[in-house]
């Protein structure tokens, strides 16, 4: 009679704690992050980049170039100026967030009232690897919630332009931003 009532007991246990169950998958079908980084992930020889991606709510989803990105004047037409540029990573919350990165700053001429208001492509500067942290944190202003750039731009411009930033995410995706500039007068 005992080991009837305790086998019962048991088998009410198991269906009530389900502590041994498989690891859940994400949406994705994917094991989770943490399941992967503990000691079992270790053992199957886990690496970095075979962990999942971060949930997309939390990456970059949006670059934005902020107003106070300028192209001050310079005091002589045969030197250059400095280009402010201030960036801001935009997560699907809208929030402003610091991720890694690449960063690729084009200038173009503006072309008056047309439909496609870039013109001839000016300058290209070098991509900007914010991926590693020490990088990245030089170029994070936290004041601002943004990142700061200084870029050498060429002699005379004192039109319209348009700054193009295109922020390669890791995840392979590629986000745009268009921002009118005007140069000094």
């Amino acid at each position: 009679m005992w080991g009837t009532a305790l086998v019962t007991v048991l088998l009410s246990l198991t269906f009530l704690c389900p502590g041994c169950e498989q690891p859940q998958a994400d949406m994705a079908g994917q094991p989770r992050a943490q399941e992967l980084s503990g000691a079992a992930g270790r053992d199957q020889g886990t690496t970095a980049e075979s962990l999942p991606v971060v949930p997309t709510g939390f990456a970059p989803a949006k670059v934005c170039i902020l107003p106070l990105t300028e192209l001050p004047g310079s005091t002589g037409s045969s030197q250059a100026v400095v280009l402010d540029a201030y960036i801001s990573l935009l997560d699907a919350f809208g929030a402003q967030i610091k991720a890694p990165g690449v960063l690729r700053f084009e200038l173009y001429q503006y072309v008056r009232r047309s439909a496609q208001p870039k013109g001839q492509r000016l300058a290209i500067w070098p991509d900007i690897d914010l991926t590693h942290p020490a990088v990245n944190n030089g170029y994070w202003r936290d004041f601002l919630r943004a990142y700061e750039f200084k870029l050498d731009a060429p002699a005379g411009l004192n039109e319209t332009y348009v700054l193009e930033v295109t922020c390669m995410c890791p995840d392979g995706r590629r986000l745009t931003a268009e921002f009118p500039l005007r140069g000094a007068k």
